[in-house]
């Protein structure tokens, strides 16, 4: 029985991917080389230290954690950029009736994201108050593939691990859920997250009862 939910942002509630991947554009472009959008699927569910590791490798640069430091806040404040910009148009399809539905069958609403901002996010499409429990990259100390951001949400929640289902668009994040014994439904390409439970094109037209019937381990 499901009695919990846990969401990705990035891909699964907005479509702000995009952002990242002009800021994190940018900044290669600033350092003279650079980031293609194939480049960026490597990103996906990845912390933003992380994110910068992997591209400067692209770039075949090595510097030193003050500089790497300034970087990230340099590609932040560009992101913010676009984020200050975003409305509820941002949403992808189906997302709010699905999430109506879920807290009309008395399900809890959490967020489980490696981005920093999710709260600004969130705040800025007018969905924050449908999540009880929002766990970012400012709350965790490992990232997925590391289950820990979906154990903090169901911890937060009150609900044990294997009652929750998590919904991700990143092969890391399923993996994630699936090391922390949830159900995991991917949002995207079955090649990519076939190892999910159960993969979805997007949340338009889905309903928890009969994604309740749908899952099975």
């Amino acid at each position: 029985m499901i009695k919990a939910t846990i969401f990705d942002l990035d891909g699964v509630i907005v479509d702000t991917a995009k952002y990242h991947y002009l800021a994190w554009r940018k900044l290669a472009n600033s350092l003279g080389f650079d980031f293609s959008k194939a480049d960026n699927e490597q990103l996906k569910g990845v912390s933003r230290m992380e994110s910068l590791e992997l591209i400067l490798k692209i770039g075949g640069q090595t510097l030193g954690e003050t500089r790497k430091q300034e970087l990230a806040k340099q590609k932040n404040d560009w992101y913010l950029e676009h984020l200050d910009k975003m409305t509820d148009d941002e949403i992808l399809p189906g997302v709010v009736d699905f999430l109506d539905d879920v807290a009309a069958q008395s399900i809890k609403i959490a967020l489980g994201s490696a981005s920093k901002n999710a709260e600004l996010t969130l705040k800025k499409v007018g969905l924050l108050e449908r999540f009880e429990v929002v766990i970012d990259g400012t709350k965790t100390t490992r990232s997925k593939p590391d289950p820990q951001v979906f154990l903090l949400g169901a911890a937060g929640l009150g609900v044990e691990p294997a009652h929750c289902v998590v919904f991700e668009d990143a092969a890391k994040g399923i993996d994630a859920a699936l090391s922390a014994g949830m159900y995991a439904i991917g949002m995207g390409n079955e090649t990519e997250l076939g190892h999910a439970h159960l993969v979805l094109p997007s949340l338009e037209g889905v309903r928890c009862t009969a994604l309740q019937k749908q899952l099975v381990r």
